[in-house]
């Protein structure tokens, strides 16, 4: 069970990554992006569509898809921005649903409806803890989950940018009014979570169920572990993703539980949305 517990954690971090996404995301531009991982799913589509069909390099190919995963998720806050920047947070994130189909029906007529030939960017054992062999994508998922959002919350306390970006978040009204530049800046947010959602997929497509409707609906996961954070703390954010991948991989080596795993994140959703309202509930009960 504690080989399948670490061998989970390579999908815990991916998980902590689209939640550091979500969170960034949710606390700076108000929008839940359900569209997250479908974006960050195309762009690796077309990383493997220019390895298979037009002979390019893994490496080039790679880094191809991920500029266009992050320029797909800046076009989206663009439209979003544009014409959605006095709407409500509900129905900004509501966009993004339409834009998560979208993007997977796009995949069946581009590319077919059937998991893609994907060539792992990195393969082979890192090392062995006690006879447990950690994998090179486990190391670099959970690393990569810390750094994003160690990075995140330095750019956001330390840099100009950062004051800037949380001033748009509090005070909108107030930051634009005082010059701040909203739209460019909005943006540059739904771009940049979008290169690290295209980067983080791409490393771990390979190991998971990869057709396009499982790729894209990891955003379940993901929003599991960004509530854990309540869509605020990065740090929470983190530990839900890698904590949710431990459990979902120990429970993958108990036939009773297998099943189980698979629902596991509408669970944690439900119980922390239930957590989240109990004030309200108590207050409505007295």
């Amino acid at each position: 069970m504690l080989q399948g517990a670490l061998a989970g954690l390579a999908a815990g971090g991916l998980y902590a990554v689209l939640a550091v996404c979500l969170t960034l995301m949710s606390r700076l531009v108000r929008v839940v992006n359900f569209a997250q991982a479908a974006s960050g799913m195309f762009g690796t589509y077309i990383a493997v569509w220019l390895v298979s069909q037009q002979g390019l390099g893994i490496a080039l190919a790679t880094v191809i898809g991920i500029v266009i995963g992050g320029a797909l998720n800046a076009l989206i806050g663009w439209v979003v921005a544009t014409w959605l920047s006095e709407a409500e947070t509900s129905t900004r994130s509501a966009v993004t649903v339409a834009v998560l189909l979208l993007l997977i029906s796009l995949s069946f007529i581009l590319f077919g409806n059937k998991p893609q030939p994907f060539r792992p960017v990195l393969a082979g054992p890192a090392f062995e803890v006690g006879g447990v062999v950690i994998s090179q994508v486990t190391v670099v998922t959970v690393a990569l989950a810390v750094l994003v959002a160690v990075a995140c919350h330095l750019v956001l306390v330390k840099t100009t940018i950062g004051i800037r970006l949380r001033a748009l978040s509090e005070r909108p009204t107030t930051a634009e009014l005082a010059g701040i530049p909203a739209t460019p800046l909005s943006i540059a947010v739904w771009g940049a979570t979008g290169v690290v959602s295209t980067a983080v997929i791409s490393l771990i497509a390979p190991s998971q169920s990869n057709d396009a409707t499982a790729l894209s609906m990891l955003v379940v996961p993901a929003a599991a572990a960004a509530l854990s954070g309540a869509f605020r703390r990065l740090d929470l954010a983190v530990g839900g993703g890698l904590m949710l991948g431990l459990i979902q991989g120990a429970a993958a080596q108990s036939d009773k539980l297998s099943l189980l795993r698979h629902f596991l994140p509408f669970l944690v959703i439900l119980g922390l949305l239930l957590w989240l309202q109990r004030k309200e509930v108590w207050d409505a009960a007295r």
